[in-house]
């Protein structure tokens, strides 16, 4: 993982332009951060996808169509905050199913763990630390599965990236298995600013901590009050892009590197992108994954879409 994390680093700081990948976001400070991120009143996201999941499990339970026991498999489980409501929901109609989540960090999946054990102490669990496409090629023929993507991650990937990644689900996937997936729908250009660039600071924290990891890890000698965060919305394209700005003309060195980096003064480091979706791009998406779509789910507001479909 830190040989891995170092590669990236390089690659990402000799680039021109410069970038970071977002998965690097996500350390124990990070994401600690990002909860406080989650529970912003502007970052309307989580409450979106929460009142889908709480209000129309049913829906999407009868629209699965599956008959017996079934799998959920969960890719980047993460905390389980959304997850576990639909989990709830699904026991109390009386469906039977084995709850796997997947994530590559095993303290996230400890920490899931505790919390279902909490909440849902009769729930079967099958966890699993790794890659997701190892475990989806693993699953039985014989019990469908609904493989559940939420939070509208599939935004973090570009475009040909992210189909490429829903070809791979779709090649791994049984003829009866479902996939459930989180998409954040274009809106009013101030709604989406105001959830990335909040008044709070605290996605400025979140991304200046990557600097701070770095520092951390790789022996980096990054000085933070050296570099600020800009956050811009296209809403032609839906796009959210984040950077990093070098406020000097400075040079950073990276003692595990053995290697020092030049910025010059007001250079960016894109550090995420988080696209926005219409429902033809939508639609795009799943008929050239080779799915079929069978149901979109909309919270009131139309804000986000938890699309349903079928191999």
């Amino acid at each position: 993982m830190i040989e891995q994390f170092k590669k990236d680093v390089d690659t990402g700081l000799s680039a021109q332009p410069k970038h970071l990948s977002s998965k690097y976001f996500y350390d124990d400070i990070g994401s600690q951060i990002f909860q406080k991120i989650m529970a912003m009143p502007e970052y309307y996201l989580t409450d979106s996808e929460f009142e889908i999941l709480s209000l129309q499990a049913k829906q999407i339970a009868e629209k699965l169509n599956f008959y017996g026991t079934f799998n959920i498999i969960e890719l980047g489980a993460g905390d389980g905050y959304k997850t576990i409501k639909l989990l709830k929901n699904f026991i109390e109609l009386g469906l039977e199913f084995t709850y796997i989540p997947v994530d590559i960090s095993k303290k996230a999946i400890d920490i899931l763990l505790e919390k279902v054990a909490k909440e849902i102490p009769d729930l079967k669990v099958k966890p699993f630390v790794g890659d997701y496409f190892k475990l989806l090629s693993t699953m039985p023929n014989d019990i469908p599965s609904l493989v559940l993507f939420l939070g509208s991650n599939i935004g973090n990937f570009k475009k040909d990236d992210a189909q490429y990644f829903l070809k791979s689900i779709q090649n791994h996937l049984k003829p009866n298995d479902k996939l459930l997936i989180g998409f954040d729908l274009q809106k009013n250009p101030i709604t989406i600013k105001n959830a990335y660039d909040d008044p709070h600071g605290i996605t400025k924290a979140f991304n200046m901590n990557l600097l701070h990891r770095i520092n951390n890890e790789l022996g980096a000698d990054f000085r933070l009050d050296k570099f600020d965060f800009y956050c811009h919305y296209n809403p032609v394209n839906g796009e959210v892009r984040s950077y990093l700005v070098s406020l000097k003309q400075q040079d950073v060195y990276i003692k595990s590197l053995d290697k020092s980096y030049s910025f010059d003064y007001n250079e960016l480091i894109w550090t995420e992108l988080s696209k926005k979706y219409s429902f033809t791009e939508i639609e795009s998406f799943c008929t050239a994954s080779k799915f079929k779509l069978t149901h979109n789910f909309l919270d009131c507001k139309h804000y986000f879409i938890d699309s349903l479909w079928s191999v």
